[in-house]
């Protein structure tokens, strides 16, 4: 189905404003770091020289330096933010941020892999942000605001997606990262191994896996590691330019150093906690065995894979695996999640989830569909669906943590293989 040129103008003011974030984190990030030097110099004389003996205001300066060194590595990423087609000034107006439709369907090439970004027009992200519920929500009120003659502000609600991208480096990317989402992760693999012990090595490069809600890419890139032909899927601008750049754009292990706990001075045990480089990328994306399948398409799960096949490619039936990690939880109506997930399922394929229930449009603020069940419903709603559910477990799991922080939420996330029972 074309693209409205209301659509197409959307998607493009939306992407302009996403740019406009990155480009302005270092002033928002060093004016919150000022309201601290603010209040310091409100207290006492006596007070300031005592905590100056602490160490309080080279913390301080410590924070300037690595929100900085963020900044630097933010403007990167979206110095050439090609995955789109685009070349744009974000300071420019709207109507000079419009694109042709068929950027909707673009195909970018790298070494090893490529991204296929077919990009689906929308101002909604479905980032996962599971250590703050409301992260997760769209702020239409924040994407739609600006007029087309101002440049974007970026709000509290946009600046909070890009710290969170900066912790998601950290969990799929990082030696730092590797427990959390080694808890996550190799139970998924090896439910996936487990499922086509049958399938040589040679064979697997016919068994086609799909990650929703793929995020910053690792999982997916894991998988296409292992030899099987994998297509990641992602919503969030935020995650699509940051997973572009470290799969496309990164050189060497551990090229690039993030300080991605600046952001907030409490429930620190020592600075060390907040101020502590975490390199990136643990391993070389480019690395992938010759010959390796791995794409990602951007868009709307539901509207790429759910869309009747005469409409683009056809997707039912064609998937022998779907790996869905902290990913069911965003859905409007979990029923046309789980229909689709059924329908495109390949004859023996295998549905494999992790995750908690965030439902991440409860008590939304935007007039969005929200249908939330409990693990037994959704569970149950998946055998009524069609599918045969085992090997259901709960594992504990705590997502985008600062390891070193007095503060961690654990989920306790659903764990499931389920395959086509009719």
């Amino acid at each position: 189905m074309p693209f409205s040129q209301t659509e197409i103008e959307e998607e493009q003011a939306h992407f302009a404003q996403v740019i406009s974030t990155f480009k302005q984190y270092a002033a928002y990030s060093l004016a919150a770091n000022n309201r601290r030097r603010k209040d310091l110099f409100t207290l006492p004389r006596a007070d300031q020289e005592l905590l100056d003996s602490l160490g309080y205001k080279e913390k301080l300066a410590q924070a300037d330096r690595a929100i900085l060194t963020n900044a630097a590595f933010l403007n990167t990423i979206v110095a050439n933010p090609e995955i789109f087609g685009h070349d744009l000034d974000v300071e420019e107006e709207a109507s000079e941020q419009q694109q042709e439709g068929q950027n909707k369907q673009q195909k970018i090439q790298a070494p090893s892999h490529s991204h296929s970004h077919g990009h689906t027009h929308g101002s909604h992200s479905h980032s996962h942000s599971h250590g703050d519920p409301q992260a997760s929500m769209h702020n239409a009120s924040a994407d739609n605001a600006q007029s087309k003659q101002q440049p974007h502000r970026p709000s509290d609600f946009d600046m909070d997606r890009l710290r969170s991208t900066l912790k998601q480096f950290v969990r799929d990317w990082s030696e730092e990262g590797r427990a959390e989402r080694e808890v996550c992760y190799v139970p998924i693999r090896d439910a996936l191994l487990d499922h086509f012990a049958h399938v040589s090595i040679e064979e697997r490069r016919k068994l086609r896996v799909l990650v929703p809600g793929a995020g910053l890419g690792r999982l997916a890139w894991d998988v296409a590691n292992l030899g099987f032909a994998c297509q990641g899927n992602e919503f969030s601008h935020y995650m699509l330019l940051a997973s572009y750049y470290i799969l496309n754009r990164t050189d060497s292990i551990n090229e690039h150093t993030i300080f991605p706990y600046v952001h907030s001075f409490s429930n620190l045990p020592n600075s060390v906690a907040m101020l502590r480089p975490i390199a990136i990328p643990d391993v070389l994306p480019s690395s992938l065995p010759p010959g390796s399948d791995f794409s990602l398409v951007a868009g709307d799960f539901e509207e790429i894979y759910g869309a009747d096949d005469k409409e683009g490619e056809p997707h039912a039936g064609q998937w022998d695996a779907i790996l869905t990690c902290f990913f069911i939880d965003t859905a409007k109506n979990i029923v046309n999640y789980l229909r689709i997930i059924h329908r495109i399922l390949a004859p023996g394929g295998v549905w494999i989830n992790l995750g908690p229930l965030l439902w991440h449009f409860e008590n939304n603020s935007t007039n969005d569909t929200s249908i939330e069940l409990s693990l037994e419903e959704v569970t149950n709603l998946a055998r009524k669906i069609g599918f045969q559910v085992t090997h259901e477990r709960s594992i504990g799991t705590t997502y985008t943590n600062n390891a070193q922080s007095m503060l961690g939420y654990v989920y306790h996330a659903a764990f499931w293989r389920a395959t086509k029972a009719h």
